[in-house]
C-alpha cells in the first residue's frame, strides 16, 4: 500500500511524465474476502457510501453507477478468487484492474475477464517451473497441499496434469480448511507422515502455511529489487487521527505493542497496552516493513502505477518536451479508452526492465527460486539459488544453484522422492496393478534383451545375430555353433563313423579272401559286395554332416544319405526275394528262382534306387538346402547355430518315407521266410537287421524334431550309425563267424541258393 502511494508521489514529482497532472488514490480494504472485495471496488468506481451502494445492488443499478465511474483503473487485487469476482465485475465496462499478486491461470481469459492485466506471472508459469524444478531435482512421488480458494485449485490442478505428462505421480492431493480444528490437523499430519512421498508442493500463501516453509523450503518469488527512497519514504510515515489513516494506526500499534492516544484519546481502546504517541522511531525497529533491500510483491506494485501512468500519458496526449506548454491536453476520457492504451503499453523503467503486456495482459515470466534458510541464530532467512524465465527457450528457462541450497536439517543433498527406486540397468519397470505408474516392480530383461539406462521402461531387442549379456546391459556378437570336429560329440561320432567304415573294409577284404566259399556265393556274392559297399558309403555319409555347413555340404548331405541307404535296402530287398526264391526252388517244378537271376537282380536293384536318385536331383535343383545361422536357439544358448536350412521341409521327410518303405518291405518279405528249413537261413539275419533299422528310425524322427540346434544333426548322425552297425554286424558278422571260426559249417550242403553263382 505504502509502496503504491510512493510511487504515485514519484510520479508526481516527475516533470516528463504527466506534466501537469497530479494523481490521486483511494485505498480501500478488501479484507481477502469476495463479498468485502465487491463492496470496496464498487464503493471506488461509483464514489457512493456503503448504504447507497447495498441499494444499488439490490435494485440493479450497478450498470448506470459505473458508466460514470470516477476512478479510471482498479490496483488489486492480492488473492485470486476475490480479484476473479471483482474482474468479472467490472471487466463488461471497460475499468483496467491490473493485480499485484492473483495468479490465478483462470483469470487469462480475456472473454470473461475482458479488462484483467497483472504485473505478476500467471500461475501456468510459475506450474511449469515447478513442474522444471521437481523434475530437475529427480523427485517423482510428490505430494500437493493447497487450501479451498480459487489459487490452489487452479493451481494444483494445472501442475498434477503437467506432472504426470512428464512422468511424475501424485501420492495425495490434500486441502486444508480455512479453519482448521484440531483433530483434522492431526489426521492430516498422519497422513503425511505415513506415505513415502517426502516432497511437498504447497499451492498457498505463506501466512496460511507459514509452519512448513520454515523446513527448508524451495520456492518461486518474484524477481526482487532495491527501489531507491523507498527506505526512506517508509521511515517517514507517521500515524494520524485523519480520515484515511486508520491502516497506519493498526500498523504502528502492533509494531510497537501499544495504543495510540490522540488528545487524550486512545485509538483502539486497550487499556492494558501501554501509549503511544506516534513519534516512535521505525529506525529502531527489525521487521518486513523497513527491510526493503529486496522487494518483490512491492515492485509488482510499483510497476503497476506507472504503466497507468504511462498508458495515462498517451491517453492525454502529454507533452513534455516544451511543447504546448509542457502540459497535457486537457481532455476528458473514459475508462475503456486507459484500458486500451494499458495493453499496447511499453516503456523500460529506471532499472532497465522492459515493462509490458501480451495480449493475455500477461508480463514476462520472470521468478526466482527462493530458498528458506536458517541462520545461526534459528531466524530465517531468503537466499537466491536459481532463476526462472518462462519467455526463454525450452531447456534453458530454469537455472539452479543446486549446491547453494540447505535442504531439511542443514543437509546439502538432494532428499529422495519416489515410489519406487528406478529399476538399474538390466531390468525394466513393470507397473503395480492398481498403482501409479510411478509404483513399479523391476523385473530383468529378457534372454535376446538388454536395458542399459537406470529407469527403463522397456527392454530392448538386441539385434539379429545379437546377443545380451549376462547383466542384460549390452548386446555382443553371437558365436557361430555348429557340430565341430574338435569337439568331444564330433570326436566320437568321427572315431564310430571310421570304426564302422574300417570295419566293413575288414569284412570286405574277408568276403574276398574267402570268394570262392559256399557261404560268400551263396544268395549272390556280388550283391554282398554291392551291400559292403552301400554300407561303406553311409559310414562316410555321416561324415558330411560334420564341420561347418557350407553350400556344397548342405547339398550333399541328405541326398548322399537318402541314395546310400536306399541302395543298401535295394540290396537287402534282393536277398530276401532270393532267399524265398531258393526254397521255393527246391520244390518240384519250380522255375521261380531261374527267372530271377543276376540280370533280374541288378534290374531291381536299380529301379528301386532310380526314383530316390530322381527324388534327391529334383530336391536338389528345385529347392536345395543353403547354410543358415540360426538366432532362434539363442534364447537358451546364447549362440548363433549354423545349419541347413531346408527351404522345402516335407523333402526330407518324403526321403525318409521311401527308406522306410523299402525298409518295412524287405522286413514283411524277411518275416515271411524267417523259418525256411535251411542250415543257414539268410532270412533270419535279415530279419532281426530290419527290426533294428525300423526302430532306430522311428525313435529317431520325434528326437530330431524336439532337439536343438547342433544335436538335431548328432541325433540324425547316430541314427545313421546305428543302423548302418545293425546291418552291418547282423548281416555280415555270423558269416564272418563261421568263415573264420567255423570253416566246418562253410560248405555247400545246406546253403541257400546253392544254385546260384
Amino acid at each position: 500500500m505504502m509502496t503504491m502511494v510512493f510511487a504515485m508521489e514519484e510520479i508526481n514529482r516527475n516533470s516528463k511524465l504527466l506534466p501537469g497532472v497530479k494523481l490521486g488514490y483511494w485505498i480501500m480494504d478488501s479484507c481477502d474476502h469476495v463479498h468485502t472485495s465487491l463492496k470496496a471496488v464498487l464503493s471506488l468506481v461509483t464514489n457512493v457510501t456503503d448504504e447507497r451502494m447495498e441499494a444499488d445492488m439490490q435494485s440493479k443499478n450497478v450498470r448506470s453507477c459505473l458508466s460514470g465511474s470516477p476512478v479510471p483503473a482498479v490496483i488489486g487485487l492480492a488473492s485470486s478468487s476475490p480479484t476473479t469476482a471483482v474482474a468479472h465485475t467490472v471487466g463488461p465496462f471497460g475499468i483496467p484492474l491490473v493485480s499485484y499478486f492473483a495468479t490465478c491461470a483462470c483469470l487469462t481469459d480475456k472473454h470473461l475477464f475482458p479488462s484483467f492485466l497483472r504485473t505478476v506471472p500467471s500461475d501456468l508459469f510459475q506450474v511449469g517451473g515447478l513442474v522444471q524444478l521437481v523434475t530437475h531435482l529427480g523427485w517423482r512421488w510428490v505430494a500437493t497441499v493447497g487450501t479451498p480458494d480459487v489459487y490452489s485449485h487452479y493451481g494444483i490442478q494445472a501442475f498434477s496434469k503437467e506432472l504426470k505428462e512428464q512422468g511424475g505421480c501424485l501420492a495425495f492431493q490434500l486441502t486444508i480448511p480455512i479453519s482448521p480444528t484440531v483433530s483434522e490437523i492431526q489426521e492430516m499430519t498422519d497422513r503425511l507422515q505415513s506415505l513415502r512421498a517426502q516432497v511437498v508442493v504447497v499451492f498457498a500463501t505463506e501466512g496460511q502455511l507459514l509452519g512448513l516453509f520454515t523446513e527448508g523450503t524451495l520456492g518461486f518469488s518474484f524477481p526482487g529489487i532495491q527501489i531507491p527512497g523507498l527506505k526512506e519514504f517508509l521511515l517517514e510515515v507517521r500515524p494520524s487521527p485523519k480520515p484515511g489513516m486508520e491502516f497506519v494506526n493498526m500498523f504502528w500499534e502492533e509494531l510497537f505493542g501499544c495504543s495510540l492516544e490522540f488528545e487524550g484519546e486512545r485509538s483502539s481502546g486497550n487499556s492494558t497496552a501501554p501509549t503511544c504517541t506516534g513519534s516512535e522511531d521505525l529506525r529502531h525497529t527489525d521487521s518486513t516493513y523497513t527491510d526493503v533491500s529486496q522487494v518483490r510483491i512491492s515492485y509488482n506494485v510499483y510497476k503497476a502505477v506507472y504503466a497507468i501512468a504511462h498508458a495515462l500519458h498517451n491517453v492525454l496526449e502529454c507533452d513534455s518536451e516544451g511543447h504546448k506548454n509542457g502540459k497535457c491536453e486537457n481532455k476528458s476520457f473514459h475508462s475503456r479508452q486507459l484500458l486500451e492504451h494499458l495493453r499496447i503499453v511499453n516503456f523500460s523503467n529506471q532499472f532497465e526492465e522492459k515493462i509490458y503486456f501480451d495480449s493475455n495482459g500477461e508480463p514476462v515470466p520472470l521468478y526466482d527460486v527462493i530458498n528458506w534458510q536458517r541462520d545461526t541464530k534459528g531466524d530465517i532467512r531468503f537466499v537466491k539459488v536459481g532463476s526462472y524465465d518462462g519467455s526463454a527457450p525450452l531447456g534453458q528457462q530454469l537455472q539452479l544453484m543446486q549446491s547453494n541450497i540447505m535442504w531439511t536439517g542443514g543437509q546439502s543433498q538432494v532428499p529422495v522422492s519416489q515410489c519406487s527406486a528406478p529399476c538399474p540397468p538390466g531390468t525394466r519397470q513393470a507397473r503395480r496393478p492398481g498403482e501409479p505408474h510411478c509404483c513399479f516392480d523391476c523385473l530383468p530383461c529378457a534372454d535376446g534383451e538388454i536395458s542399459n539406462q537406470t529407469g527403463s521402461s522397456e527392454c530392448i531387442k538386441c539385434p539379429e545375430y545379437y546377443w545380451s549379456d549376462k547383466y542384460k546391459v549390452e548386446c555382443i556378437a553371437g558365436s557361430d555353433e555348429f557340430l565341430s570336429f574338435f569337439e568331444t560329440m564330433g570326436i566320437i561320432l568321427v572315431t564310430l563313423t571310421l570304426l564302422g567304415f574300417t570295419l566293413t573294409a575288414i569284412i570286405t577284404s574277408v568276403f574276398h579272401r574267402f570268394r570262392s566259399t559256399p557261404i560268400v556265393r551263396a544268395n549272390n556274392s556280388e550283391i554282398s559286395f554291392l551291400l559292403l559297399i552301400s554300407l561303406k558309403l553311409c559310414f562316410l555319409c555321416s561324415l558330411v554332416f560334420i564341420g561347418q555347413p557350407s553350400v556344397w555340404t548342405c547339398r550333399l548331405r541328405q541326398v548322399a544319405f537318402g541314395v546310400s541307404f536306399v541302395l543298401c535296402l535295394s540290396c537287402l530287398l534282393v536277398k530276401t526275394i532270393v532267399v524265398i526264391l531258393a526254397f521255393r526252388a527246391k520244390l518240384p517244378g519250380s522255375r521261380a528262382l531261374k527267372l530271377f537271376g543276376p540280370s533280374q537282380q541288378r534290374a531291381l536293384i536299380l529301379c528301386t534306387t532310380a526314383p530316390q536318385v530322381c527324388f534327391c536331383a529334383g530336391w536338389l535343383f528345385g529347392a536345395p538346402p543353403f547354410p543358415f545361422r540360426n538366432p532362434t536357439y539363442q534364447a537358451s544358448t546364447g549362440k548363433i547355430v549354423v545349419e541347413c536350412k531346408e527351404p522345402w521341409p516335407p523333402g526330407f521327410y518324403l526321403v525318409l518315407g521311401y527308406i522306410g518303405l523299402l525298409a518295412s518291405l524287405c522286413l514283411m518279405l524277411a518275416f515271411l521266410g524267417r523259418k525256411l528249413p535251411d542250415t543257414f537261413n539268410e532270412a533270419k539275419l535279415i530279419t532281426f537287421s530290419m527290426l533294428i533299422f525300423l526302430a532306430v528310425w522311428l525313435s529317431f524322427i520325434p528326437a530330431y524334431v524336439s532337439s536343438p540346434g547342433k544335436y538335431t544333426v548328432a541325433v540324425e548322425i547316430f541314427a545313421i550309425l546305428a543302423s548302418s552297425f545293425g546291418l552291418l554286424l547282423c548281416i555280415f558278422l555270423p558269416k564272418c563267424y563261421i568263415i573264420l571260426l567255423r570253416p566246418e559249417r562253410n560248405i555247400k550242403k545246406g546253403m541257400t541258393g546253392t544254385s546260384v553263382k
